[in-house]
């Protein structure tokens, strides 16, 4: 018994090193890149958001704030409180909107991490995120143009955390929150997939996620929900899935749900969006990811 136990340890020891050597190099890239952008463009980028005009074309806006929202390197905790400060200076709803939905869905940290599922995974995850965002623009300014969407009264100014006058100790400091921050579940998450590799079976995989089929794409919208923790956690374990027989339009599934609703950030949006808006979210984010899976088997 105990051998068994000492060479199924050797196993998974073995799935957990090579996954870690496969990804660790774009695990750390993407923290230096997002750490730099945080840094140094984080209020460009912000101030290119809150100088757009408010009598501007709605359309160009949208895209705009989605193509914004991308470049953003704030996750959902720093992104609800500066929509809130963008919201008082008078940006209408449709683009806080589209700016809030791509950017967290996506940032640049993120984008680098994806890199190392592959070219044609890492196109999709950019393009379907940045359309998500452009539709939930669209659909404010259509169905809820008279409304006011957002809730923001509870949401202070955000706190800007790179102080430090110098400028090397401020990049430091920041890329210590970054690995603090991600670190832990990105170890999980390459634990996860060794686990994977070695007990699931790739016919479990492609029954699950694989074809080209609608079945795929809503299980892995369904799983996104519960599983999804931290983007750099999701990318081994997406990375054995694909290898598996994972379809790329399950796997575009399963980002689009997974950090729209992660779950320690659900809370935050509630008080945003209030219950009604909030169930509205949820409807929208479950829709756009299965239609766009299934959307992306059909063309790819």
């Amino acid at each position: 018994m105990i051998d068994v136990i000492k060479r199924e340890f050797i196993y998974v020891g073995y799935y957990f090193l090579v996954q870690l050597r496969q990804i660790f190099l774009y695990w750390v890239i993407g923290m230096v890149l997002g750490s730099i952008i945080s840094v140094f463009f984080k209020d460009k980028i912000h101030s290119l958001m809150r100088n757009m005009k408010s009598d501007g074309s709605s359309i160009i806006g949208i895209i705009f704030a989605s193509i914004l929202g991308v470049a953003s390197p704030l996750c959902m905790y720093g992104t609800i409180p500066i929509a809130a400060s963008f919201s008082r200076g008078g940006i209408r709803d449709e683009w806080l909107a589209s700016f809030m939905m791509s950017s967290i869905l996506l940032n640049p940290q993120l984008i680098i991490y994806s890199a190392a599922l592959g070219v044609k995974v890492l196109v999709v995850r950019i393009a379907s995120c940045f359309m998500c965002g452009i539709v939930a623009g669209l659909v404010i300014r259509f169905f809820f143009k008279e409304k006011n969407f957002f809730r923001f009264e509870s949401f202070d100014e955000p706190k800007n955390r790179d102080t430090d006058p110098n400028i090397f100790k401020r990049l430091l400091k920041n890329m210590f929150r970054n690995v603090k921050a991600t670190g832990l579940y990105f170890l999980i998450g390459i634990f996860l997939s060794a686990l994977f590799q070695r007990y699931v079976p790739k016919e479990a995989v492609t029954f699950m996620f694989g074809g080209n089929e609608a079945w795929g794409v809503l299980m892995a919208s369904t799983v996104g929900v519960p599983l999804y923790v931290c983007g750099g956690g999701t990318i081994p374990i997406l990375k054995i899935w694909l290898a598996n027989g994972m379809s790329l339009g399950s796997a575009a599934a399963f980002m689009i749900t997974g950090p729209a609703t992660k779950i320690t950030n659900l809370g935050a949006l509630k008080v945003v969006l209030g219950i009604k808006h909030f169930l509205f979210y949820w409807a929208f984010i479950i829709i756009y990811a299965c239609l766009a899976g299934i959307l992306i088997n059909i063309l790819l």
